[in-house]
């Protein structure tokens, strides 16, 4: 619904005639003008339709409810709609709503169209993306109702710039039970996903000065355009068994580092605890800052869990997270557990870009999470996402023995390291040609990969998609 502009010479809108239900328009008249208010209405609407704010089909308000939200006669606005509808502007039907013609007076499209979204893809093997077919639709509209039946009045306020008290209060227990994170309710924020969170602290080390922050290559490469569009400068580190490269980081010097160390994408290595133990000590000395990536480390399957950094350095380590890969990416639901001296600054960027992330979801969550449903749907989740992934790793092994399959102990993803005379880049555009979603090594590093290998995730498929996909997939690779 939009609203009426319209200059009155009244002192109270009070005053106005009121037409409760009728529909809004917005429409701007001048009284002063030398043009007549008849004509500066068929003006504005004609405009309206020639310039696309009025969109074809559109209904109109009546005569008599336009009238009085602009104050001015009816006949007024009859003629207008009359002249209008004579230029193939309107369409008017007795008995029913003013409508935006649809004919070729509607406004032309636009010289440049939003991208269109892609076609859903035959089969998904899409990385880093959950079954969002298994989210818990009725279990969290539950807890959405009784967190919003609930809530004081004060909760519809924008509230704390760090988020819900209850939500905070909630990821604190949880992410300490399961996760290892060390901290307190004043050290956490609550963000809309993932992608906010980082930007936010990206955001904060550029204002303290900070100009450049280490990430993973080969590492997530919308991650690295977060960080370089808030304005410190991405320095890629390498990769290997053990993780991230610690000599390579203290040879780069730089002033943060953002890490994977539970489960690295697009790898799938864990970071060795000696590695983990010269990663803190490098920040300790150099008064740099670790940011920790813990975005799939509560699917694991074939290993121990593998506790967060932070635990082991809270004043040294800002741990970000999301419900993107648990439940949904749609929730926006991310988190961001800080330093002693990053909270302020942080929540000062939230109140002067957003003012408050949203409220009733946090709530909502907050119940979720209390009432164990998040446990519950984790403990489903790895059930069948263990299935997945050995029908996929099974399905490899049968139909394309020469790929080397990495990374498989947890997450939601593989990596399959082709045979040496395969082209990644054929193999890509050839898969994609049939109507297979999948991701590239090379895609997802800065320089040429070492080798070429394929990103595959097995969360949104069925057994059986799995393996035609994996059929498909090998006669492009074997081609």
């Amino acid at each position: 619904m939009v609203t009426v502009k319209v200059h009155f010479e009244t002192d109270s809108v009070d005053q106005l005639p009121q037409q409760p239900g009728a529909r809004e328009l917005l429409v701007e008249l001048d009284r002063g003008a030398p043009e007549t208010l008849s004509a500066q209405l068929e003006r504005r609407l004609r405009d309206g339709v020639r310039h696309g704010r009025l969109k074809p089909g559109s209904a109109l308000p009546s005569t008599r409810g336009l009238a009085a939200q602009l104050g001015v006669s009816r006949g007024l606005v009859v003629a207008a709609y009359a002249q209008l509808a004579a230029e193939g502007y309107l369409s008017l039907r007795r008995g029913a709503a003013p409508r935006v013609a649809a004919g070729p007076a509607a406004a032309p499209a636009p010289a440049q169209p939003a991208r269109r979204p892609h076609a859903p893809a035959r089969h998904n093997l899409q990385p880093n993306l959950p079954d969002h077919a298994a989210f818990p639709r009725e279990r969290w509209l539950a807890s959405y109702r009784r967190a919003l039946k609930a809530a004081p009045d004060r909760e519809l306020l924008y509230g704390d710039a760090r988020g819900a008290d209850a939500a905070r209060a909630a990821l604190v227990s949880y992410l300490g039970r399961v996760r290892g994170v060390s901290a307190s309710e004043e050290h956490t924020l609550v963000c809309n996903g993932f992608a906010q969170a980082l930007g936010l602290l990206c955001a904060v080390l550029r204002r303290a000065g900070r100009e450049t922050m280490g990430v993973e290559d080969p590492g997530h490469a919308v991650i690295r355009g977060i960080v370089a569009r808030s304005g410190l400068r991405p320095v890629p580190l390498p990769v290997d068994a053990d993780g991230i490269d610690v000599d390579a980081l203290e040879a780069a010097t730089p002033d943060a580092v953002l890490v994977s160390p539970a489960h690295q994408f697009p790898t799938g290595v864990v970071l060795s605890p000696e590695r983990r133990a010269r990663l803190l000590e490098w920040a300790e000395r150099t008064d740099a800052l670790v940011a920790e990536d813990d975005y799939d480390a509560e699917f694991r399957y074939d290993r121990a869990p593998v506790g967060a950094v932070q635990g082991l350095a809270p004043e040294r380590v800002a741990y970000l997270g999301s419900a993107s890969k648990t439940l949904a990416p749609a929730l926006r639901l991310g988190w961001l557990i800080a330093p002693s001296h990053l909270v302020r600054p942080l929540a000062e960027e939230v109140l002067f870009t957003v003012i408050a992330p949203q409220r009733l979801e946090q709530l909502a969550f907050a119940d979720f999470l209390q009432r164990g449903e998040l446990d519950r749907h984790l403990r489903r989740m790895r059930l069948r996402y263990r299935r997945r992934r050995d029908t996929l790793v099974g399905a490899l092994g049968q139909r394309l023995p020469e790929v080397e399959v990495r990374g498989i102990a947890a997450g939601l993803h593989v990596l399959a390291v082709l045979p040496e005379d395969a082209d990644e880049r054929r193999v890509l555009a050839e898969a994609r040609s049939r109507g297979i979603a999948l991701s590239g090594l090379s895609e997802h590093s800065v320089g040429p990969p070492a080798e070429g290998a394929l990103v595959l995730g097995y969360a949104g498929s069925s057994e059986p998609a799995l393996r035609a996909a994996v059929k498909e997939l090998a006669e492009v690779v074997s081609a």
